[in-house]
């Protein structure tokens, strides 16, 4: 397993570099003059020129690139083109805060999902399956943004404004003004109500997709004779489903998480540019807006590298629940 992982690894590195390639010439060869950010009134086209000179913007495409390619390898992502401060450093602060929301998101995501899809397979052709499966179906084909507007309609507008509630969700950001002179048990609890909305949102519909496949998972399972077998024995239902079919049904379900990965962090680009979360979404938003080069390529990098890690952990995964995977 461990040569298996490091061949991945060192595969991955060509994979990754090509797609910084890519997106390093698209961007540059993009219309838009960054060092147009700075323009007005005041400042004389010969400043505009230095910028532009400092910034390595006047040099030939292809020895830019030589230069960033050069950076890269050896841990450099540069400076921002609009903050001015390292790119490094700007990372360090929005990765995790990401993080927070794409894992919590993920694990929701999947204890929701899994229990709803073997609850429709257990309860096949009811009413309770019926009903699941148009609300699994709806919220499948909701944009995530557009479901994160409603919840921020309904649970924090409305609560507030419209139906006096006393209990209302807060619509933006990570935490609430004056949130570091609470004490550590009520920063903790305005954290986590500031996360709810946004992961809420990713979760109802990421976890509709785990449904359906869970459901369609769990039935072909419970079809087989093994369970025919264990229920003869005079197992209890709950036995036979949790002890029986539910790990052989996860086998597929597993490699969701590494195919799951990267549209989760797709998915954070709308649901942090909605309620404004200081994490990786709404940054690389904001360079783009902003044509802050060297902060696009940096978050475009990193997604890249999620994707391949999500791949990864998903043959990972799916030899850990099924002994029948070896990988020599």
């Amino acid at each position: 397993m461990a040569s298996y992982v490091l061949r991945r690894l060192l595969g991955a590195i060509p994979l990754v570099l090509g797609v910084a390639t890519i997106l390093f010439f698209v961007l540059s060869l993009a219309p838009g003059d960054p060092v147009s950010l700075f323009a007005g009134p005041n400042v004389s086209p010969e400043a505009l020129d230095a910028i532009r000179r400092n910034l390595g913007l006047d040099r030939p495409v292809g020895e830019r690139y030589l230069r960033w390619l050069g950076a890269l390898l050896q841990g450099d992502l540069g400076n921002s083109i609009t903050r001015g401060q390292p790119v490094a450093q700007i990372m360090a602060e929005i990765v995790p805060n990401t993080l927070i929301l794409a894992s919590t998101a993920l694990v929701l995501s999947f204890l929701v999902g899994v229990a709803l899809g073997i609850i429709q397979a257990v309860r096949q052709y009811t009413a309770a399956d019926s009903i699941l499966s148009v609300i699994a179906l709806f919220f499948y084909s909701m944009p995530a943004f557009w479901l994160a507007l409603m919840l921020i309609l309904f649970f924090s507008l409305f609560a507030r404004n419209v139906w006096d509630w006393p209990f209302f969700l807060p619509a933006s950001g990570m935490t609430s003004v004056g949130h570091s002179f609470m004490t550590p048990m009520e920063q903790l609890k305005d954290r986590v109500m500031h996360l709810i909305l946004p992961a809420v949102s990713l979760t109802l519909v990421l976890s509709a997709g785990i449904a359906r496949y869970m459901r369609g998972s769990m039935l072909e399972v419970v079809r087989q004779d093994y369970i025919r077998t264990a229920r003869a024995k005079g197992l209890g239902e709950f036995r036979v489903i949790f002890r029986h079919a539910l790990r052989n049904a996860l086998i597929p379900i597993v490699t969701l998480v590494g195919l799951y990965l990267p549209i989760l962090f797709s998915g954070t680009v709308y649901i942090e540019w909605v309620f404004a979360w200081p994490g990786m979404g709404k940054t690389i938003v904001d360079a783009i807006l902003q044509r802050d080069i060297p902060v696009v390529m940096a978050t475009s990098l990193f997604f890249a590298v999620m994707v391949v890690i999500g791949n990864l952990v998903a043959d990972i995964l799916y030899a850990v629940v099924d002994p029948r995977i070896r990988y020599e």
